[in-house]
C-alpha cells in the first residue's frame, strides 16, 4: 500500500534551506527542530522565537445568525464578545467529549473566524456545517491563510516594525486587520507558549516574504526560528492542554479542568446535556499536575500509581527548560486531583515518586 503524501505549509523551501529537523506531525510535514528544542524555547522565554503554524485549520462563519451557530457548536459565549475580541472554546460531541479546542475570533455581528487545530479540521468543518440551521454560511478557509505565531517578551518590539498598527493598544485575546510586512494580515494577541507574542494570518502568497520580514526584523532581538518540539514544551509549562493529549473525545471539559470554557447560562448548545448529567451524576476523574520527585521522566501513557494502586495515566510529560524540573499532566480520581499529593510513575516497569501540584508551571513575568 502506498504511503500517504503528507502536506506542506508554504514555507516547506524555507524550513528545509534552515536545516530544521522534519517530521510527520498528523499527516504534515512540519519542523521539529532548527538549532534545538532547549535554545528554541529558551529564546521565546527571554527573547523571541516564530513558528510556522500555517498548517492550523481556519473556519469562516458569516450571516445574520453567525453568532447563534457559533455559540450552539461552541462551549463559550460567543455572542457576547465585542467585534474584535477572541475566545478559547471547544467543540463538544453530544456526549460532551472533545471534538477540538478552538480559537473564536468575532469579526462583527455577522462574521465569526475559527482557528482550529490542523489534524481536526476537516471534521470541525463537517460538525459545524451539518449543525447549520441557522441563516448563515460556513466556510472551510484554511487555504486562505499562512500563520505565523511570533512569542515572547520581544514580540512587540519586532512586530511594531513590520506594521502601523499599534499594537500596544491590542490587549490579550483581542485582534486587528491591517498590513504586516507587506500582506494583508489579522494580527491577533494570543499564543500557545505562555509569553506576550502575536499570532498572524496572511494570504499563502505573501507567506515567504512574512517569514523572512519577521526573522530579518527579530535579528537584533536574538529571535530564533522555532519547530513544533519548543512549541511543546513551552505550553506543557505554561499549563495548556493538546488535543490528544489532555483532551480528546472521551474527555469532557470539567475532567479537564476547563470548566471556565463553559457557559451553561447561553442557552443550549451541542454536548450540554450530557455536561448537565456529568455533574449531576459527579465527576470520577480530573485533570492535574505533577513533577517528579525521584529522577525519570513521566512520559505520555505511562501509568500512574497511589498508595501501590493503578490510579490514572499521565497524559503529557517532559523536562522543563525553564524550571530545571520534570513535570506533567496526569488524570487522577477526583480526590486525588489536589495539589500535594504523593504519587509513582511506573517507568520501565519501576515506581518512581512525583507528586501532584498546581497548574500553569510558569507563568510568565509582566514586564
Amino acid at each position: 500500500m502506498q504511503a500517504a503524501t503528507l502536506k506542506r505549509t508554504p514555507l516547506y523551501g524555507r524550513h528545509c534551506a534552515a536545516g530544521a529537523k522534519m517530521v510527520d506531525f498528523g499527516g504534515w510535514e512540519m519542523p521539529v527542530q532548527y538549532s534545538g528544542l532547549i535554545d528554541e524555547h529558551k529564546a521565546v522565554r527571554h527573547a523571541a522565537g516564530v513558528f510556522d503554524v500555517s498548517h492550523m485549520g481556519e473556519i469562516e462563519v458569516r450571516g445574520p445568525e453567525a453568532g447563534n451557530l457559533v455559540d450552539f457548536v461552541t462551549t463559550n459565549w460567543a455572542t457576547r464578545l465585542k467585534a474584535g475580541q477572541a475566545q478559547y472554546s471547544a467543540l463538544l460531541y453530544d456526549h460532551g467529549g472533545f471534538v477540538d479546542d478552538i480559537l473564536v475570533h468575532k469579526v462583527a455581528d455577522d462574521s465569526f473566524f475559527l482557528c482550529v487545530n490542523a489534524a481536526n479540521q476537516e471534521k470541525d468543518f463537517e460538525q459545524i456545517r451539518g449543525s447549520n440551521k441557522f441563516n448563515c454560511e460556513v466556510e472551510f478557509a484554511s487555504a486562505k491563510y499562512a500563520q505565523f505565531a511570533l512569542q515572547g517578551p520581544k514580540a512587540i518590539e519586532i512586530a511594531q516594525l513590520l506594521t502601523d498598527a499599534a499594537l500596544a493598544g491590542i490587549k490579550y485575546y483581542r485582534f486587528t486587520d491591517g498590513v504586516f510586512a507587506g500582506a494583508p494580515a489579522r494580527i491577533t494577541r494570543t499564543g500557545y507558549t505562555g509569553e506576550d507574542g502575536f499570532e498572524i494570518y496572511v494570504p499563502p502568497e505573501f507567506a515567504a516574504q512574512t517569514w523572512d520580514a519577521i526573522l530579518e526584523a527579530g535579528r537584533p532581538f536574538g529571535i530564533k526560528p522555532c519547530g513544533l518540539g519548543a512549541r511543546n514544551t513551552l505550553r506543557l509549562e505554561s499549563g495548556m492542554a493538546l488535543y490528544g493529549h489532555e483532551i480528546g473525545a472521551s474527555v469532557s471539559p470539567f475532567e479537564a479542568d476547563l470548566a471556565w470554557i463553559v457557559k451553561p447560562a447561553k442557552g443550549d448548545f451541542i454536548g450540554a446535556a450530557a455536561l448537565r448529567r456529568q455533574l449531576e451524576k459527579g465527576l470520577t476523574r480530573k485533570l492535574i499536575g505533577f513533577e517528579m520527585r525521584e529522577r525519570g521522566i513521566g512520559r505520555d501513557g505511562y501509568e500512574v500509581f497511589a498508595e501501590g494502586q493503578p490510579a490514572g495515566w499521565v497524559t503529557s510529560g517532559s523536562p522543563s527548560p525553564t524550571l530545571n524540573k520534570n513535570v506533567g499532566f496526569c488524570y487522577l480520581p477526583v480526590a486525588r486531583a489536589v495539589p500535594g499529593e504523593k504519587i509513582e510513575i511506573r517507568i520501565r516497569n519501576q515506581s518512581v515518586a512525583a507528586e501532584t501540584v498546581a497548574t500553569p508551571f510558569y507563568k510568565r513575568k509582566i514586564r
